[in-house]
């Protein structure tokens, strides 16, 4: 029996349906039932009028996204500490990870609001003109214009600068990872940028830090403190690549987590630390 040909045009857009999904939700469940919903949606339309199955999708998928985002953004309201997309591990879809879209810049959308961070990657990611985003949004043309543009200026500084080598990363991680178990004050201090920041990802169902922590002296601070009780308990269990950031996975005191670097010109000038279990489930197989 040949295949439905209305069933392949969605299967050919669903790759970019969850792209734009993960990216307006930074949650990969979420995307995937929005995805699952415009699916149900588009069996029960009348495709034979839709035009442009990928413009009618795109605008369903971000519609239902725009919607998931209200009680989104209610529950991390009353998130228990700090909120983090949940990590995307490479290897993962080659287009998504031509997004340039690394977990610094993901945090970085978190402060626009949903219209203004729809804006900017339907038209700044996704390649979307500007009158078809501004229908998606049922605004104006020139509403939607100020709506990009006010994004983009929020966003500017937390745009990728450059990709360091692979092989440079990786050997920045194992250092760092090895200074914070010893507690070497010297080697932390030689590779945390001045102005660094830390954010920790428990979800309140295990320990992390509740607010962000900012500078390099603090945070050395910390991680000899973390060392003197932890040290023994740090085990380091591979490199990961983390929405676009080198950094690793490990186990501290029996309970996994990820921690994402975003390092700039030889120095960490952001580390992301999601511990969060339901956030990690992908990597367990739970």
């Amino acid at each position: 029996m040949p295949p439905d040909p209305s069933t392949e045009i969605f299967e050919t857009q669903r790759p970019r349906l969850l792209r734009l999904a993960y990216r307006m939700l930074g949650a990969h469940a979420e995307a995937e039932d929005v995805v699952q919903e415009a699916w149900l949606r588009w069996h029960r339309s009348d495709r034979d009028r839709v035009a442009e199955p990928a413009a009618w999708l795109t605008r369903i998928v971000s519609r239902l996204c725009l919607d998931a985002m209200k009680s989104a953004r209610f529950r991390r309201e009353t998130y228990p500490g700090t909120w983090l997309p949940e990590p995307l591990i490479e290897p993962a879809d080659e287009e998504m990870r031509a997004d340039n879209i690394t977990l610094t810049l993901m945090v970085a959308l978190e402060r626009l609001s949903p219209l203004e961070r729809a804006a900017f990657l339907l038209h700044d990611v996704f390649n979307q003109p500007m009158d078809e985003v501004a229908a998606t949004l049922q605004r104006s043309p020139a509403a939607t214009r100020q709506l990009a543009a006010r994004a983009r200026a929020h966003v500017r500084v937390d745009q990728p600068r450059y990709e360091i080598a692979r092989e440079d990363s990786r050997a920045i991680v194992e250092a760092f990872f090895e200074a914070c178990r010893l507690g070497d004050a010297t080697a932390l201090g030689s590779m945390l940028a001045e102005e660094v920041t830390l954010r920790s990802d428990g979800g309140g169902k295990v320990m992390a830090f509740p607010n962000a922590i900012h500078g390099m002296d603090r945070l050395v601070r910390l991680y000899l403190g973390l060392s003197r009780k932890l040290g023994g308990r740090m085990e380091f269990l591979g490199h990961l690549m983390i929405d676009g950031l080198p950094g690793f996975l490990s186990r501290v005191d029996g309970h996994l987590q990820t921690s994402a670097l975003d390092i700039s010109g030889g120095r960490i000038t952001a580390i992301y630390i999601t511990r969060n279990p339901e956030k990690l489930a992908k990597l367990t197989g739970a």
